[in-house]
């Protein structure tokens, strides 16, 4: 076990999957210019499902991407979190098939693979007896399952955890492994945050949203490596310290009052006044009302400058638990290039239409000596 470490961790290294393309630069040309990437599901690839359009990965599949081997059973969520890491890991200089004891993987999800699941109920009940199921597919079908393929692939033997918060799951994530790497438990952590498109996971949540016009949905993984700034390797350069974390419970209907609370608390607790963060953006979440509770808030503490210098995640559909993952993937994108005149900050709200609310507080750029 490495020692731990008090000082707050660094960003210093994203890559994202996307509706906008494979890699990283995509993800942020797709973003700076706010392209939309909603397209017609292709009836020969998709099977029907309520709405006719999403936001897909384009071209993305498992066997295709990652090649056969090991590949035969896995699911679409499986694939985009074990290709992320792929992309991240080399982009950090981590030679292929080395043993990394000390590497940590915490992916948030909201269920796993929903088709996966879906597909061995209806196996379960249609099979022949006696087997009635593919035993291959079994494993495809616990929640845990992307981040145990993603350590298999790449020999990630540190902490693997897989964390399920809702849309709040992004901060969650960050938080959990902060607690990682401040107990010692790991000296680099990847983070992220994954989920699928699949007609399954379309009717679920039409169904759970009551009818209507089908929800537009999108799919992807978004990754960050994490670790202390004093153990980074030269030359690799600091994107960002997380300097905060904070979560309430709404219990009064007043989702946006609750997001002015922990982004209030947040602040306060890291010493941060308002005038010093550069972008409040939210996950893009509207109520049962079409309330954008966390713009309402967003720009009641900040103003509109803060909250329209980065595009919500909402444009590439509704990713559920990886929205606040994409939406510091877009904060840095965005920041990489931008003229900051000093506000140094950044802060990301997520929150769920079960009364829970997260967020993050950034600070961009080398940390302070």
């Amino acid at each position: 076990m490495s020692t731990g470490t008090l000082n707050p961790p660094v960003i210093s290294a994203w890559t994202a999957i996307s509706p906008f393309g494979h890699d990283r630069a995509s993800f942020a040309d797709g973003v700076r210019t706010r392209t939309s990437p909603v397209s017609t599901l292709d009836p020969q690839r998709w099977s029907r499902g309520p709405g006719e359009t999403a936001c897909t990965v384009p071209g993305f599949e498992p066997r295709e991407f990652l090649g056969p081997k090991g590949t035969r059973a896995m699911n679409r969520v499986s694939g985009l979190a074990v290709a992320a890491a792929k992309h991240l890991l080399a982009d950090i200089g981590a030679e292929p098939g080395a043993e990394r004891d000390d590497l940590g993987f915490v992916l948030g999800t909201t269920t796993g693979s929903v088709q996966s699941m879906m597909d061995l109920t209806r196996a379960s009940l249609t099979g022949d007896k006696p087997d009635h199921v593919e035993p291959a597919a079994v494993p495809g079908c616990v929640m845990n399952c992307a981040a145990g393929q993603a350590a298999i692939w790449h020999g990630l033997k540190g902490p693997n955890a897989t964390i399920a918060a809702g849309r709040t799951t992004g901060p969650h994530a960050f938080n959990y492994a902060r607690r990682l790497l401040r107990t010692g438990r790991a000296t680099r952590v990847l983070c992220g945050a994954a989920e699928e498109y699949s007609p399954a996971r379309a009717w679920v949540e039409h169904h759970r949203r009551g009818g209507g016009d089908p929800v537009v949905l999108g799919e992807g993984c978004a990754m960050f490596l994490l670790e202390p700034a004093d153990l980074r390797p030269p030359g690799r350069r600091v994107l960002g310290t997380l300097e905060g974390f904070e979560s309430r419970v709404c219990l009064d209907d007043d989702l946006a009052g609750t997001v002015s609370v922990a982004v209030r608390a947040l602040l306060s607790a890291a010493g941060v006044a308002p005038e010093q963060v550069w972008a409040a953006t939210g996950s893009g979440f509207t109520d049962h009302r079409g309330e954008p509770v966390e713009a309402v808030a967003l720009r009641e503490l900040f103003g509109d400058a803060a909250v329209d210098r980065v595009p919500s995640a909402d444009l590439l559909g509704d990713t559920a638990s990886a929205s606040a993952m994409f939406q510091l993937a877009a904060v840095l994108s965005v920041a990489e290039s931008a003229e900051r005149a000093g506000a140094d900050h950044t802060v990301v709200t997520t929150c769920d239409d079960d009364g829970s609310v997260a967020c993050t507080l950034l600070r961009l750029g080398e940390p302070v000596a």
